[in-house]
């Protein structure tokens, strides 16, 4: 299939269509991304399942800071909308097929239910904080 390229006027649209989709995050002037430009592509030869994306920093910024990428190249990887895998370094083939394969085995039921389960916790920790800041002073702390 080969490499679409990510803009900011099309990241958004390609995450949310593409049941898998797999970014790199890349510059020209970047050895350790040259060197894991092919690996990449042939990634995306072999599986023709996903979408394969490559994202240049320095003429797409903005979307390399959404994603809070410093250190290039950075993979991230997405399914079903979902960010499960955004970390920088040149991964050797087999290391890229095991990423993939993990990916593929993932149970998203799971995953989504994890993430709600953290939202609900976050959500509740922060109403916790909201309502001490808010409550009365205790009867130690009243003047008289």
């Amino acid at each position: 299939m080969g490499t679409i390229e990510i803009t900011k006027d099309n990241v958004q649209k390609t995450i949310d269509e593409s049941e898998y989709l797999l970014i790199d995050f890349w510059a020209e002037w970047c050895g350790p991304c040259k060197m894991f430009g092919p690996t990449f592509e042939k990634s995306s030869e072999q599986h023709t399942d996903m979408v394969f994306a490559k994202c240049n920093t320095e003429v797409q910024p903005e979307v390399a800071a959404a994603f809070g990428v410093q250190s290039i190249p950075t993979l991230a990887i997405f399914r079903e909308g979902i960010l499960l895998f955004l970390q920088p370094g040149a991964l050797p083939p087999a290391a890229l097929e095991d990423v993939i394969s993990k990916v593929k085995e993932l149970d998203m039921n799971e995953v989504r239910e994890t993430i709600a389960k953290e939202q609900a916790e976050k959500g509740s920790a922060e109403a916790d904080s909201e309502n001490k800041e808010e409550a009365p002073p205790a009867e130690s702390e009243k003047k008289n």
